[in-house]
C-alpha cells in the first residue's frame, strides 16, 4: 500500500506544480550533458533527454492560457527532424530541429512570464515557474547560438580551440551567463549576426528580472503586511 500511495502523492504533486518537474529536469541535464555529448551512446541518450524535456514543456503549455496548437505544431516536427537526423546521420536536419526547439521553449517561455504576471498573489507553483522560465530562456538562447553557428561558421570563438564550432555544453554556459548579466564565458561572439543574439539576449535577462523577478517579490512583500495584519 505504501508504494502506490507515494506513487499517487507524487502525481498530485505533479499535477499542481508542473513547472516544478520541468525545473528539475532542466537543472539535471546541466550535470548530465557534459557526461553526455562525448560518445555516441551518450549522444542518442541526449537526444531522448531532450524529448523529455520538449515532453514537460509541452505539458507546462497545455497548463496555462497558451494557444497549445502553436506548441504542438513546433514540437513534433522538431521531435521528427531530431529522430531522422540521429538515425539517418544527416547534419543538416539539426539545423532545423534546433530552430524549432528554440521556438518552443521562448513559447513555453513566454505563456509561463504570461501566467506570472496575470495574478496577483504570488503562489509556490509561480515562484517555480519564474525558475523555469529563467531555464527555458537559456535552452531557447542556446539553440538560437547552434542555429546561429550552423548558419554562419566562425559565429563564436573560444579560449579552447578557437577555430572549432562550440559544443552544446558551451553555447549553454554562454546563454546562462548573458542571461544572468554575470558575463562570465571564455566563448565570445564574432560575426554580426551572433552578436545580435548576444545582444538581444542581454536584453531579455535585463528585462526578466525587472519586470518579472521584481514584481514576485513585490508582489511577495505586500503579501507579508497583510498576513501580519491579519
Amino acid at each position: 500500500m505504501t508504494t502506490p500511495l507515494r506513487w499517487l502523492r507524487w502525481l498530485v504533486t505533479a499535477r499542481r506544480h508542473p513547472c516544478a518537474f520541468l525545473l528539475i529536469v532542466q537543472l539535471a541535464g546541466i550535470l548530465l550533458y557534459p557526461v553526455m555529448e562525448d560518445t555516441p551512446a551518450g549522444r542518442a541518450l541526449f537526444g531522448a533527454f531532450g524529448i523529455l524535456v520538449l515532453a514537460l514543456a509541452l505539458w507546462v503549455v497545455n497548463r496555462s492560457a497558451a494557444v497549445n496548437w502553436i506548441a504542438w505544431s513546433l514540437a513534433i516536427p522538431s521531435v521528427l527532424l531530431s529522430v531522422f537526423a540521429a538515425v539517418f546521420d544527416v547534419q543538416a536536419l539539426w539545423i532545423y530541429a534546433h530552430l524549432l526547439e528554440s521556438g518552443l521553449y521562448f513559447y513555453t517561455a513566454g505563456s509561463l512570464i504570461a501566467y506570472m504576471l496575470q495574478d496577483h498573489s504570488v503562489s509556490s507553483d509561480e515562484l517555480f515557474a519564474a525558475g523555469a522560465t529563467f531555464t527555458l530562456l537559456a535552452w531557447a538562447f542556446a539553440f538560437a547560438f547552434s542555429v546561429c553557428q550552423q548558419w554562419y561558421p566562425g559565429s563564436f570563438t573560444a579560449a579552447v580551440d578557437p577555430q572549432s564550432p562550440r559544443s552544446w555544453m558551451e553555447l549553454l554556459f554562454l546563454s546562462f551567463s548573458l542571461l544572468s548579466g554575470v558575463g562570465l564565458s571564455d566563448v565570445v561572439p564574432i560575426l554580426p549576426q551572433a552578436r545580435a543574439l548576444v545582444m538581444l539576449e542581454q536584453f531579455a535577462g535585463v528585462m526578466y528580472i525587472a519586470v518579472v523577478v521584481s514584481r514576485l517579490i513585490g508582489l511577495t512583500i505586500l503579501k507579508s503586511p497583510a498576513r501580519k495584519a491579519e
